[in-house]
């Protein structure tokens, strides 16, 4: 009998079921994982974001490409939130690591220096954006990861 250890399980489960994730992942619409992450972001990352760093985030498409997933999320900042971004959008940045170096990020395990530096996370693009980007990550820190709540109306 094979024991995982309990911080691992979840990265190699996760590993197990990549590859045919993967295979799925890349044949469907890239909106409903875009709207989904925009959502969430939306919710729990852009109410974090300073009010005067926003503006300068809006407009700008960023792809998110998840390496062993399959997944890319088109995503652009609005001032009220993230949004689904139109493919036909010019890439101002296009971020790809695998799904653990993304929640790594997320939780505040690994910072986007680190992530870089050890090859996990990969920029493209307009390099003074991608820097904003970076910078606003390491300002902000770990998501809260808490249960989901629609957003408040009002």
């Amino acid at each position: 009998m094979t024991t995982t250890s309990t911080s691992a399980w979840p990265w190699t489960a996760l590993a197990r079921v990549a590859p045919t994730l993967s295979a799925v992942a890349r044949r469907l619409p890239t909106q409903p994982p875009s709207w989904a992450a925009a959502q969430f972001l939306t919710q729990r990352w852009w109410p974090l974001v300073s009010s005067e760093i926003r503006p300068r985030l809006c407009g700008r498409r960023v792809d998110v490409v998840v390496t062993d997933l399959g997944l890319t999320l088109h995503l652009r900042a609005t001032p009220a939130g993230l949004v689904v971004a139109q493919a036909s959008e010019p890439v101002a940045v296009r971020l790809q690591a695998e799904a653990r170096a993304f929640i790594d990020l997320m939780q505040g395990r690994d910072d986007p220096d680190t992530l870089f530096f050890e090859q996990r996370l990969v920029m493209e693009g307009d390099t003074a954006f991608a820097l904003l980007l970076k910078n606003t990550l390491d300002a902000i820190g770990p998501v809260e990861w808490r249960p989901w709540r629609p957003a408040a109306r009002g």
